[in-house]
């Protein structure tokens, strides 16, 4: 997993899993602190997320919320909507354009 980037926008890549959750959660969470204003993660190449991934995801949700900014998710790959939408994250979270969940294929 790697995360490049500023306190504005940041590209999210590899797998953001339970081995990589620590390290995600503490550089996110410098980045909502350090920066005002909208934060965009840009996850076009992010391979894969499981369980604790998407938790990371909330919880700096909710700590950008608290510090009067706003969590928003770019270029949301396919499966990774299919997961939004089955959770029901996607009535939560801002996604870039939004998730056309018409489109996506059923699972």
């Amino acid at each position: 997993m790697y995360i490049r980037g500023d306190h504005a926008g940041l590209v999210v890549g590899g797998r953001l899993d339970v081995h990589s959750a620590a390290d995600a959660r503490t550089v996110l969470h410098s980045a909502v602190d350090d920066g005002s204003g909208d934060l965009v993660l840009d996850l076009s190449e992010l391979e894969s997320w499981d369980a604790t991934g998407l938790g990371v995801i909330m919880g700096v949700h909710r700590r950008a919320g608290r510090c009067g900014r706003r969590l928003v998710l770019r270029h949301v790959p396919p499966q990774m909507q299919r997961l939004l939408v089955a959770t029901r994250l996607h009535r939560i979270l801002a996604i870039e354009g939004g998730i056309g969940v018409e489109s996506l294929p059923r699972v």
